[in-house]
Order: C-alpha cells, then sequence, then structure tokens
C-alpha cells in the first residue's frame, strides 16, 4: 500500500491540531506549520494524497473556528448589537477580496504554490512585511477605521491565499501599515479573520460532506478537529497577553528562523519536490 493511500495516523492528526490552535491565533501561519512540521519530521502525512490533506485542513480550521467564535463571543456580540451601514460596509470589504481571490485562484495557487520552499518563502517575506509595517507610528483606534482601512485589510486577506504569508500577520501589517496602535491593530485583525475563516470552513466542509469521507479516516479526522478547538481555546489567553502591545518583530525573526530550517533540509533531491497535490 502507497504512502498516499495509508490511514491518517491518528497521533499525528492530534499533534497538528495542538499545533494548529496557537498557530492559528498568533501571525505565523497555521497552513504553513500544518504542511512544514511533518515534512521536517518526516511524518507520514506528508505523503497523504494531496485531497485527503486539503480535507484534513478543513476540520483542522473548522475546529479553530468553532473555539474563536466561543473566545469572541463577546466581541461578535458587541459588534452585531451596534451594527449599522458603517459596520457592514467594513465587514464586507475586509471580507469580498479574499472570498473572491479564494474562489479564483485556489487551485492555481495550490498547484504552483505548494512545495516547502514557496511556503517557507512565504514565511520569511510576510514576516519581514510585518516588521516593516511596524515601525509605522500609532496613532488611531479601531473605531476610527473606515472604508479604505477595510479594503486594505481585505486585499490583505486575499494575498494570504499563498501558502505560508498567514492571515494574521497580513492584516495586522495591514493595519499596522494603516498606522493604527498594536492592539487596535490586533483587534481588526481578528474581526477581518473570523468571517473568512468561518465561511471558509463552512464551504470546504459542505464540499467535504458531499465527496464523502472514508470511515476509516473519520476517528483521525475528528481527534484532529477537537484537538484544534482545544489548543485553540487554551491559546486564546497566551494571544490576548501576547497582543497587548507587542511588537511583531518577535513573530518576523521565529518566522524566519522556521524557513531558514527548511531551506537547510534542501537538497538537490528535494529542492524542486512538491507535496502531493489534491485532484483538480
Amino acid at each position: 500500500m502507497s504512502c498516499r493511500n495509508r490511514p491518517l495516523p491518528i497521533r499525528q492528526a492530534v499533534a497538528l491540531g495542538v499545533v494548529h490552535g496557537p498557530a492559528e491565533l498568533l501571525p505565523i501561519s497555521s497552513t504553513g506549520h500544518v504542511a512544514l512540521i511533518p515534512w521536517l519530521l518526516g511524518w507520514q502525512y506528508a505523503e497523504l494524497d494531496g485531497e485527503l490533506r486539503k480535507s484534513f485542513e478543513v476540520a483542522l480550521h473548522a475546529g479553530a473556528a468553532a473555539a474563536l467564535l466561543v473566545v469572541l463571543r463577546h466581541e461578535v456580540a458587541d459588534a452585531a448589537h451596534g451594527l449599522d451601514a458603517r459596520r457592514v460596509q467594513l465587514v464586507v470589504l475586509s471580507f469580498a477580496p479574499a472570498a473572491l481571490a479564494g474562489y479564483a485562484l485556489e487551485r492555481p495557487v495550490e498547484r504552483h504554490l505548494g512545495t516547502p520552499g514557496t511556503i517557507a518563502f512565504g514565511l520569511l517575506a510576510g514576516g519581514v512585511a510585518m516588521a516593516l509595517a511596524d515601525l509605522s507610528p500609532q496613532r488611531r483606534g479601531h473605531l476610527q477605521a473606515d472604508a479604505r482601512d477595510a479594503l486594505w485589510l481585505g486585499l490583505a486577506q486575499a494575498c494570504a491565499l499563498v501558502p505560508g504569508v498567514s492571515r494574521g500577520g497580513a492584516t495586522l501589517a495591514a493595519a499596522r501599515l494603516r498606522r493604527f496602535t498594536r492592539a487596535d491593530a490586533n483587534r481588526l485583525s481578528r474581526h477581518a479573520a473570523l468571517p473568512v475563516i468561518t465561511g471558509a470552513a463552512a464551504l470546504k466542509g459542505v464540499r467535504l460532506y458531499r465527496r464523502g469521507l472514508d470511515p476509516g479516516l473519520r476517528a483521525a479526522f475528528a481527534a484532529g478537529a477537537g484537538a484544534a478547538f482545544v489548543s485553540t481555546l487554551a491559546s486564546a489567553r497566551l494571544a490576548r497577553l501576547l497582543e497587548r502591545g507587542s511588537a511583531l518583530a518577535p513573530y518576523a525573526i521565529y518566522r524566519a528562523a522556521l524557513a531558514l530550517a527548511v531551506y537547510s533540509r534542501f537538497t538537490p533531491a528535494t529542492r524542486a519536490r512538491r507535496f502531493p497535490r489534491a485532484r483538480p
């Protein structure tokens, strides 16, 4: 039996779910970590069929999205209570570019940017952008956000379609470039990301339901989603502590270190190697 057709080991599914939670909350790219850690450690997961890995990532995102709804329930309730035309406009403008880019470019991006090297480049480039953006002055609060700010956040989320860039990192960089304070940039980043994360998980979940899932994989998928849910909840307090005026440079340094770890593993045989692709 080939590696691509073997079941997903539950221990690997749980480990990736545990990693996914904090990586989703911090600007370090959850997708990049879920792809690169198995590759670096030589796990069987890295050799699984691309469609299977995509489906598993849906399960992880669903678990994390459910936890985020719990963690941010008060902020979501406050936003819904004060919903007006301005806030609707902000939500639409921050959501639409990412939704359109995902619909039009998801498959091409997966086909051409699916190597460990390109993911590492996304980590490195995104980290540099974060560090430079964080040099901007802190002059604005989240209540001052307007349509142009929302569009910047939306375009940043569209750029995060590139593996390794990180949705959180891209939106934080965009908000800091718009001169929002670090704390308010974090708030705007969370509010912009939640609809995209929830919408993407729901859409891909429907696709997974229609396509069906091998009964032998259900336990591993459930374990991974459950681990992502628990780890996201457990990491929420840490993320809140780190975001209180925290500079982005430490995250940029970590991202660069992970990228260099990937590049250090390259040999002529692995340089052009791709993860197994999803079926078109």
